[in-house]
């Protein structure tokens, strides 16, 4: 419930940072926490199995929290650059989880991320 309640005050900073509509803000808040709780366990649990994309999301976190605070004083990132970016790191870390996959099968292991 902590971590729902965190990215909906994430989901609250990006509304007002994007939208000057309080109608959409508020919409935006509510499908968001409503999305995060009938998906929490399955995130949790594919999160659990592969940790590294944690790390990658906690990224995206980052870059988009930086990208806020440039917006708010009015310097402009192309955002192509942005998505480009976040779209090469996920396609990355996908090739990386299907090479590990592959990798514990041939030596008839559990993959890394998945020992405990």
């Amino acid at each position: 419930m902590l971590i729902d309640l965190v990215f909906s005050f994430d989901s609250i900073l990006t509304a007002v940072g994007i939208s000057d509509s309080l109608a959409v803000m508020v919409f935006a808040v509510i499908i968001s926490t409503v999305l995060m709780m009938v998906a929490s366990r399955s995130v949790a649990d594919f999160i659990e199995k592969h940790p590294t994309v944690k790390m990658l999301a906690l990224a995206f976190l980052l870059m988009i929290s930086f990208l806020l605070i440039l917006d708010a004083v009015h310097v402009e990132v192309p955002k192509e650059y942005v998505y480009c970016s976040m779209a090469f790191a996920f396609i990355v870390e996908l090739l990386n989880m299907r090479v590990r996959k592959k990798s514990a099968k041939k030596t008839g292991e559990k993959p890394k991320e998945e020992n405990k």
